[in-house]
C-alpha cells in the first residue's frame, strides 16, 4: 500500500475538482446582473461563426487526455501541470468573486443559418452564462496543456509531432472562445497574462526543482 501510495499520490490533486466545481457554480448562479461589462472593439469585427464549436467542445478531451497521459507516463511532469492548472484556476475563482464580469450582449441573437453545429451552440448559450469570463479559462487550461507538452521529455522522437498537433488543436480551441462569442479579447488577453506570470513558478523556481 505504502509504495502504491508513493507512486500515484499525485492522483490526488483531482480532489480539487470537489473545491473547484461548487465555487464555479455558485458564481454561475448568482452572478447574473449586476457585474463589469467586458468589451474590446475587435470583439465586434470577429465574426460569429458556430463550426467552431467542434474544437471548443473538444477541449474537454484535450484537457482529459493530458492530465490521464501524464498521471500515467511522469509523475513529476503531473505534478508541475496539475499545480499549474489549480493555481490558475484558483486565482480566476478568486478574481470571479471580487471583480464579477460578463460579456452582455456579445453572443448573437439569432444564428445566420441553421445546422447541427448551431443545435450544438444553442445548448451551450444555455448551458453556460456568459458570464465569469476574465481571465478565460477555456484558454488557460490549453496553453498550461501546451506548455507541459513542450516541457515533458515522455515523447522521445515524437515530440516534434506531438507539439505541433498540440499547439494546433490549441490555437482552434483558443480561437473558438472569441468565434462563438464565449469570451472577449480581453478575456484571451487576460489568460495569456496569467499563464506567462505563474509559468516561472512552475518550471523556474526552485519550489518545483526538486521534481527533476
Amino acid at each position: 500500500m505504502k509504495n502504491f501510495f508513493k507512486k500515484w499520490w499525485h492522483g490526488l490533486f483531482g480532489l480539487y475538482l470537489f473545491i473547484y466545481l461548487p465555487c464555479f457554480s455558485y458564481l454561475e448562479k448568482t452572478v447574473t446582473a449586476e457585474y463589469h461589462l467586458i468589451h474590446c472593439p475587435l470583439d465586434d469585427i470577429i465574426p460569429f461563426c458556430e463550426y467552431f464549436i467542434i474544437p471548443y467542445y473538444f477541449w474537454f478531451i484535450f484537457i482529459a487526455t493530458a492530465c490521464a497521459y501524464f498521471f500515467l507516463r511522469s509523475q513529476s511532469e503531473a505534478v508541475r501541470m496539475y499545480s499549474y492548472l489549480i493555481i490558475g484556476m484558483s486565482i480566476a475563482v478568486i478574481i470571479y468573486f471580487i471583480f464579477p464580469n460578463g460579456l452582455g450582449n456579445l453572443r448573437p441573437a439569432e444564428f445566420p443559418r441553421e445546422n447541427a453545429c448551431t443545435k450544438l451552440v444553442r445548448f451551450l448559450y444555455k448551458a453556460d452564462t456568459s458570464t465569469n469570463v476574465l481571465p478565460s479559462l477555456h484558454v488557460y487550461n490549453t496553453l498550461v496543456v501546451l506548455v507541459a507538452v513542450f516541457h515533458s521529455k515522455t515523447f522521445g522522437r515524437y515530440h516534434t509531432a506531438v507539439k505541433v498537433i498540440t499547439s494546433v488543436i490549441g490555437a482552434l480551441i483558443c480561437a473558438s472562445t472569441l468565434f462563438l462569442k464565449q469570451h472577449s479579447v480581453y478575456d484571451v488577453i487576460a489568460a495569456v497574462i496569467m499563464a506567462g506570470a505563474l509559468y516561472p513558478l512552475i518550471y523556474r523556481s526552485k519550489l518545483f526543482a526538486r521534481l527533476n
